[in-house]
């Protein structure tokens, strides 16, 4: 049924229950997982009496971002070795998410790609943005919701 599943997560709990959920769909059908943390780029500020930071103050921040998303996949690797699933650990530097995990879902040639979302509606959604529903919006792949 699957072969290599993409599970996209940001280490909250509810993306952890995504986790959950593609891991043992993994174990059932024999598949694969490749879990992937999207991790942003520093915010470069242009404003008026914004605070610019040096050069190797993003490089160290954006270093310790980086760190703390392998902290991330690893722990899904880790709770993939649990159930003895193949698990491959990524991360992709993107302010453009949804675009990110289309992207890598592709480049890795996944079949599915299981996420959660938080259900937000009206005005919080409007200002929030869905990540979730760009990846329904524009991924050719098989999205798996959960909330």
């Amino acid at each position: 049924m699957y072969k290599r599943i993409l599970v996209a997560t940001d280490g909250t709990k509810l993306s952890n229950q995504a986790v959950q959920h593609a891991l043992k769909l993994a174990d059932i059908t024999g598949a694969e997982v490749v879990a992937l943390k999207v991790v942003p780029r520093y915010p470069q500020t242009y404003f008026e009496g914004g605070v610019a930071l040096a050069a190797e103050e993003i490089k160290r921040i954006e270093k310790e971002w980086q760190a703390e998303a392998m902290e991330v996949v690893n722990a899904v690797k880790a709770e993939g070795q649990k159930l003895q699933v193949k698990v491959k650990p990524i991360t992709v530097k993107s302010d453009l998410i949804a675009e990110a995990i289309i992207a890598a879902a592709k480049k890795h040639k996944a079949d599915l790609i299981v996420m959660a979302s938080h259900g937000r509606r009206g005005l919080k959604r409007l200002l929030l943005g869905s990540e979730t529903q760009q990846v329904l919006t524009h991924s050719h792949i098989p999205v798996l919701v959960l909330r």
